[in-house]
């Protein structure tokens, strides 16, 4: 008796499916590194639908659409405004710094002042007007 199989199967790996495996996980890590912005700089907005006053110690700067720059009504050049800024905090407990800026200048003027904020570890609010 001869109990040999004649035909000796293989192993096979069926690849069909990894296609569709492979699209939902690049799928999925474009998504979640998307989400997950490492650059984000925080920025409290007060609502502008109230009138919200600010009950601690704050520095006003504002920018013009000209850029210029003043703390406190006072004319500071942009390459002195860190300096300046930590002039007009030193002393203060909690300081908050009231950003009085002109709807025309750019987001990155914005940021490039926000930054300066963040180098010195200090709390920053874009002031808005009241929505009539």
């Amino acid at each position: 008796m001869n109990l040999r199989r004649k035909h000796k199967e293989e192993a096979e790996v069926s690849t069909e499916s990894l296609n569709d495996i492979m699209f939902f996980l690049l799928l999925f890590f474009l998504i979640i590194s998307t989400l997950a912005n490492p650059n984000v700089i925080k920025l409290m907005l007060p609502k502008s639908a109230n009138n919200e006053q600010l009950a601690k110690q704050q520095v006003n700067l504002g920018v013009t659409k000209d850029k210029q720059y003043s703390i406190n009504k006072k004319p500071v050049p942009f390459d002195q405004l860190e300096a300046a800024i930590l002039a007009e905090i030193s002393g203060l407990d909690q300081p908050t710094i009231v950003l009085n800026f002109d709807r025309e200048l750019s987001v990155q003027d914005l940021v490039d002042v926000m930054q300066i904020g963040t180098k010195i570890k200090v709390k920053m609010v874009l002031a808005t007007q009241k929505q009539s």
